[in-house]
């Protein structure tokens, strides 16, 4: 099982960029599906996340300006960020509580699966 991120970029302030993440591999279910961002010098910090219900939660700073979305049948999770700022400069990360599939009759166990970073700067 893996995540893999795409969609980062250089953009101007007030600008738009879309990232996904899709999950591949054997799995049989996805709980929680979110975002994270870290900027230099300092810590990870959670931006998004979608259960598999559809219920959403943000960081503050982000509210009404970024959603987050996921399409179950591709194991794919969204991020429209809107009306970027600087300091959404960051690399973001996807993140998914999985759990794989390992055959008829094994335990459902979940794990926390990261994708590899994707550069987001915001800069004129």
């Amino acid at each position: 099982v893996q995540l893999q991120a795409s969609g980062g970029g250089l953009v101007q302030p007030g600008g738009s960029l879309r990232l996904s993440c899709a999950a591949s591999g054997s799995i049989f279910s996805i709980r929680n599906m979110g975002w994270y961002r870290q900027a230099p010098g300092k810590q990870r910090e959670l931006v998004a996340v979608i259960t598999s219900g559809g219920s959403t939660n943000y960081l503050d700073s982000v509210k009404g300006r970024f959603t987050i979305s996921r399409d179950n049948a591709k194991n794919t999770v969204y991020l429209q960020m809107n009306s970027l700022k600087p300091e959404d400069t960051a690399v973001y990360y996807c993140n998914a509580d999985i759990a794989p599939y390992y055959g008829s009759g094994s335990k459902v166990r979940y794990s926390e699966y990261w994708g590899q970073g994707t550069q987001v700067t915001v800069s004129s």
